[in-house]
């Protein structure tokens, strides 16, 4: 099979992680799914040699993916507070009112709608997964229960909705049909309307060798300049972009209808594509460098908890993230290094994790077992994870991570 980028179409011939394969990562399976076997597709990214868009070719369609979907982020404390905090922000800096309309594209539980909600702005989601959808409108978010590209942007506006803010924080990577999921931003956004989209910045997974991140329902991996591409063919300007911590590493792309006279460019743009030039990000060497560093990171997890259990320590998991089970079978580590792992959201708890079939537990259960060893797979909440979980140091526990290398933290 001859795969083609889906941008620009381009052959897609030069490899940036090959590891192996992997069931869906947010496929938990139930108790009475243990004998059952599991589907597991090739986790493969490739990057293309025209526009530079790192991806995965579509071996799942999303509806598999995200119609019944595991993840509710209302569960983060500190996802919880970036989405106030941003709220916050989008109103003060564009004089957002009751006048105006806040439109979120995988809106997920209304976790960040309800700032806008609170304030008195009218407000709407567009969520996929029905089961998320539902607790989104328990709390009075009005949500619609669709994917999003452009004949849903074209049946929303024929209803009356558009969006003064278009909101789309880490959709953009789980979208195959990238094209016609532009066109639809295009078409919904208001003609003075803002959009704001947060990604996870390639740059970031490159040098905090942030493979894990990398699964089935995450599409594609954007720098800016690709990212500022595939946006500027629809007719959306990118005219300032923000560096965040979130997911590692995030970039929050501001865009605007190309039509629009203002607002101006900010230096932070040029800034950032500058950066990335030097850096390498138009060179294929770059791409073709990350692979070792993947197989590096791999043996030396492997070398910790081999000598772990040869010590007789315990180690059980933290957390049930899509990018921990992305590590856990790329490593073909299961019960037999991680006991256990927890996680706070019951939509999770008695399940368990896909390919590896590590049970899931509530947190509780770690002050019960007393481990040696937590390993936090949601790397990038440590600091949120250990102090919550402080206790452990009472028994002389202590947490590990394994990204961007292993390290045991006291």
């Amino acid at each position: 099979m001859t795969l083609t980028c889906r941008f620009c179409s381009s052959p897609l011939q030069t490899s940036f992680a090959d590891l192996g394969a992997s069931p869906l990562a947010n496929s938990f399976l139930e108790p009475d799914q243990l004998a059952e076997p599991e589907v597991f597709y090739p986790l493969h990214a490739r990057v293309c040699a025209s526009c530079f868009l790192v991806q995965l070719p579509e071996l799942a369609a999303p509806e598999q993916i995200f119609s019944d979907y595991a993840y509710f982020s209302s569960f983060s404390d500190s996802w919880l507070e970036h989405a106030r905090r941003y709220a916050e922000a989008m109103v003060e800096r564009f004089g957002l009112g009751a006048e105006h309309r806040v439109l979120e594209i995988a809106s997920n539980d209304g976790y960040l709608l309800r700032w806008f909600h609170d304030k008195g702005i009218p407000v709407l989601g567009i969520e996929p997964a029905a089961n998320v959808a539902a607790a989104a409108e328990a709390r009075g978010i009005p949500t619609r229960i669709r994917f999003f590209g452009e004949a849903a942007a074209t049946d929303l506006v024929e209803e009356g909705f558009t969006a003064d803010l278009l909101v789309g924080n880490n959709v953009l990577a789980h979208v195959p049909a990238l094209n016609d999921f532009c066109r639809g931003l295009a078409t919904i956004l208001a003609p003075e309307g803002i959009l704001t989209l947060e990604v996870p910045h390639l740059q970031r997974l490159v040098e905090g060798n942030q493979f894990d991140t990398i699964y089935h329902e995450h599409f594609s991996y954007f720098s800016l300049g690709t990212a500022k591409e595939i946006l500027g063919r629809h007719g959306l300007v990118v005219f300032d972009v923000e560096e965040l911590p979130t997911h590692g590493g995030s970039l929050r792309l501001y865009a605007r209808q190309a039509a629009r006279d203002a607002p101006e460019t900010t230096g932070a743009v040029s800034d950032v594509l500058a950066r990335e030039a030097e850096l390498g990000y138009r060179d294929l060497d770059l791409y073709r460098r990350f692979a070792e560093e993947v197989r590096r990171t791999k043996r030396s997890l492997l070398r910790f908890l081999l000598n772990a259990k040869e010590e007789g320590a315990t180690v059980v998991g933290y957390g049930a993230p899509a990018k921990g089970n992305t590590l856990l079978n790329y490593c073909g580590i299961g019960t037999d290094f991680v006991e256990y792992t927890v996680d706070r959201s019951p939509h999770k708890q008695g399940r368990y994790l896909p390919g590896t079939r590590i049970p899931i537990h509530p947190p509780e259960r770690i002050a019960e077992t007393r481990p040696d060893y937590v390993w936090i797979l949601p790397w990038n909440l440590t600091e949120e994870i250990t102090h919550q979980m402080a206790l452990i140091r009472s028994w002389g526990g202590r947490f590990v991570v394994a990204i961007p290398e292993v390290m045991v933290i006291p």
